[in-house]
């Protein structure tokens, strides 16, 4: 059950690489009252839904909610510890941070949103809320009893844990989780809050068009093609080329045999071993080639997949556009802009820069999932990522939700 609405206090943090100034906490005595028939009063609470049975678990899921309301306008903001779902590249290192406290100066919520993936795991291999879920217990755990902290998801369709893949030690949320934390809190103990915060909502709908498969269908079984032709026989088998790759990383010089022998041969006018060694580097190469080409294989062959069932889905839609929902809350100075996108990291990026609000925040995965949205020049590649196959949308998405949270930040 949801705690009491409370009269409280707002205030916003825009976390980042510069040193923020601890601004000292108003006491009782010296906030100003609130307006008796405008204040704004909220309510937060969180509830476990680890699933104990079906699944071995590390640490505890969680759904939370917080609830805003002045006047008629309401806003309810629910996050859920659950995953709807290799080149380095551009990353959105902000942490956008909105603290709630009431009125005697006791945090009640912590909302903060920071583009990731949260994918890491735990050594034990449990199901877990991840980086995401230890990042909020550091936060609540330093704050007022009872407070909450709400994860919301950034854009982050493109975006891993630098070590998702790290094969040499394991793999764990943890201390992700507590980097994150400790940066959240460190902007939210530097807040200064502020009575009377102006609280907005706005939804708009979208009418977003279907991506057309079938050319990139044609591109990509032709590559499938061109790859399996590319395979070559060798004499080498699994064993063998193991074998052979440690005798030839370990004696460069004389792999086949020992050195006498070597020179015995040259003496004797004789190069049998160096041919040898010969043939055994040109099967090693050919086999490195078509273990390299089988992964691009198994790339491609998932990819077409992606393709070929969005590709089915849209077709028995009729190509009617996708209706989806564009939501814009604001609470003080803290603007977040939801979709139901898994958005990559230059299309939060682009939505910062142009908005007019200093402090502005997107979130996807919210309110419906449709799958991957990535920009434009992302969904004109020939398939080489999962992001790009991944989706429903055509390319002209980009341009017709930019436009749509354009208008709807104006009237926040």
């Amino acid at each position: 059950m949801f705690r009491p609405l409370l009269p409280v206090l707002l205030a916003l943090a825009l976390c980042g690489c510069d040193e923020g100034r601890l601004a000292p906490r108003l006491t009782p005595e010296e906030k100003p009252p609130a307006k008796a028939a405008g204040e704004l009063r909220a309510g937060v609470a969180k509830v476990e839904i680890t699933d104990k049975k079906s699944l071995p678990f590390s640490d505890p899921l969680y759904v939370k909610a917080l609830v805003l309301k002045r006047g008629d306008t309401t806003a309810v903001l629910v996050t859920l510890d659950a995953v709807a779902v290799a080149a380095v590249g551009p990353i959105d290192p902000r942490i956008g941070v909105l603290r709630v406290d009431a009125l005697d100066g006791r945090t009640l919520a912590v909302v903060y949103n920071f583009a990731c993936h949260p994918i890491q795991g735990v050594p034990d291999g449990g199901n877990t809320a991840d980086l995401t879920g230890f990042a909020s217990k550091v936060i609540e755990d330093n704050l007022s009893d009872g407070a909450v902290a709400l994860f919301v998801q950034g854009c982050g369709g493109d975006i891993n844990p630098v070590r998702y893949k790290d094969v040499h030690q394991p793999r764990s949320a943890e201390p992700l989780g507590h980097l994150l934390g400790l940066s959240t809190l460190r902007a939210v103990l530097a807040i200064k809050c502020e009575a009377n915060a102006p609280l907005a909502v706005r939804n708009e709908s979208l009418a977003l068009p279907r991506a057309d498969h079938a050319n990139r269908i044609d591109t990509l079984r032709l590559e499938h093609g061109r790859l399996v032709k590319a395979l070559k026989g060798t004499t080498l088998n699994l064993k063998s080329f193991l074998e052979l790759v440690g005798k030839y990383d370990l004696s460069k010089e004389f792999p086949s045999a020992a050195s006498h022998l070597y020179l015995t041969e040259m003496a004797l006018g004789r190069g049998d071993l160096r041919a040898l060694d010969a043939a055994n580097r040109k099967n090693l190469r050919a086999y490195v080639e078509n273990v390299l080409t089988m992964e691009d294989i198994t790339r491609v062959q998932t990819n077409l997949a992606l393709l070929r069932k969005h590709h089915a889905t849209n077709r028995a839609a009729g190509r009617k556009p996708l209706e989806v929902e564009v939501a814009g809350l604001r609470v003080g100075d803290f603007v977040l802009v939801t979709f139901p996108g898994e958005l990559t990291v230059e299309i939060g990026l682009a939505v910062k820069k142009a908005s007019p609000h200093q402090s502005t925040f997107v979130a996807g995965y919210t309110n419906g999932y449709i799958y991957y949205t990535p920009t434009a020049a992302q969904l004109r590649n020939a398939g080489a990522a999962q992001e790009d196959c991944d989706t429903l949308v055509a390319p002209e998405w980009e341009a017709l939700f930019r436009a749509t949270v354009d208008a709807l930040l104006k009237k926040l």
